[in-house]
């Protein structure tokens, strides 16, 4: 053992002040809420920026693909043949043609901006993402004038299956009397939910010949989609895309397209992981001075130590273990903390939304409907260490000056 019964025994007792020394007391069980506290934050905080990215990959990556190739103009001809040289070519699952375009949607009174997709029926189909999460409606319906729209915005525009929208863009015919804008009709067949307030409010999905004549595009798309085995490689085979596309073609991979939304939570984690890193830093030098006003006071007790034959190394252990329990402890019971309540984060968000009235994760903000969170074990890890090491680092010095504390001086005066 490190550590002997006595020094152990010393230790927890010097940690157990009497009422005389109850400031020394308040101040270790400061340091302690504070390492707790810090601890369990930054863990909680680092899993739901983790929650947050992955579940944003998932859902960006399920509706808009891995990689997107483009004309230098905005058309794309001869997208059918194109689009069978890239599915030969390794690593690549599926090439979807797609037409964009953005337009103004309206249903009875109401009126709201939405990015429309023009897309061929079998290729929504395999779209699981929308397939799959459709709370209203069927697919088997779409073709010719229907459409398919998100669950916001058809509860926005006060539209059910079976109703109707109109798009309405401002490139139209040209007339004496100026532009006028393109307006035209469409029924809904089916509604999704994807969990994402970006999609579920601004993206509808219509046949791709539809598309076509709609934003004037004959035989012709705006991109085409290509899905990989592993998303992660969609940098690496951009380069191998653009030699098999040819001239005049840009390809573009989602980490590039969707750069902003990573960034930002790449810079928001940061900012929040360094703050409550501060925490637990303020709560070492509370160590700190609470092991020094503890030398202090037991100076009388450490010179009859002394005298009975105890050496600077057990005196200097007493106190080094004084502070590193308060780190150990506060460090476990953090991470058991941060476990059990990123586990059940969900269920107490819900809890105290229903508690408070308010809505806590508005899905307008963060864009995701639940709050998510995942636990990485190194990140745990880490955590633990920086904790440790900080705690070990504040008990260093108090020790140090209680080892080195002359018995005969301190019992001059008593």
């Amino acid at each position: 053992m490190p550590f002997s019964t006595f020094e152990r025994m010393v230790a927890m007792r010097y940690l157990r002040a009497r009422r005389q020394e109850g400031f020394i007391s308040v101040i270790a069980g400061f340091s302690f809420i504070g390492i707790f506290l810090g601890v369990a934050v930054l863990i909680v905080t680092l899993a739901v920026f983790n929650g947050f990215r992955e579940q944003m990959i998932t859902l960006i990556l399920g509706v808009n693909g891995h990689l997107s190739v483009q004309s230098q103009s905005y058309s794309l001809g001869n997208y059918d043949a194109l689009a069978a040289r890239l599915r030969g070519l390794p690593n690549v699952v599926s090439v979807t043609p797609l037409v964009d375009g953005q337009a103004m949607v309206t249903a009875h009174t109401s009126s709201s901006g939405a990015v429309v997709k023009g897309i061929k029926p079998d290729d929504l189909k395999a779209l699981h993402i929308i397939s799959g999460n459709l709370v209203d409606g069927s697919l088997d319906a779409f073709d010719d004038d229907a459409v398919v729209i998100g669950y916001r915005l058809a509860s926005q525009l006060g539209v059910t299956v079976g109703g109707q929208i109109t798009l309405i863009t401002p490139e139209g015919a040209v007339t004496a009397f100026g532009t006028v804008p393109r307006m035209k009709t469409y029924h809904v067949v089916a509604i999704f939910n994807v969990g994402m307030s970006l999609y579920d409010s601004t993206f509808v999905y219509m046949p791709l010949e539809a598309a076509q004549v709609y934003f004037k595009l004959p035989n012709a798309v705006s991109e085409l989609e290509v899905r990989l085995d592993d998303p992660e490689r969609a940098e690496a085979m951009a380069g191998r895309i653009l030699s098999a596309s040819g001239p005049g073609v840009r390809a573009v991979p989602w980490q590039r397209a969707q750069a902003s939304y990573f960034n930002f939570i790449q810079l928001q984690r940061n900012l929040y992981a360094l703050v409550v890193t501060l925490v637990i830093v303020v709560a070492a030098f509370n160590i700190i001075s609470g092991l020094i006003m503890l030398v202090k006071d037991k100076g009388r007790d450490i010179a009859i130590l002394r005298t009975m034959g105890a050496t600077r190394g057990m005196i200097m252990r007493v106190f080094f273990l004084s502070g590193m329990s308060i780190g150990i402890v506060g460090t476990i019971l953090g991470v058991v903390a941060a476990l059990l309540f990123a586990d059940n984060i969900e269920a107490i968000h819900r809890w105290l939304e229903s508690a408070t009235g308010q809505n806590l994760f508005p899905a307008e903000f963060f864009y995701l409907t639940q709050l998510p969170a995942k636990v990485e074990p190194h990140e745990v890890v880490l955590v633990v260490l920086m904790s440790l090491g900080l705690a070990f680092l504040a008990s260093i010095y108090p020790a140090w000056r209680a080892a080195r504390l002359d018995p005969v001086e301190a019992l001059r005066y008593e």
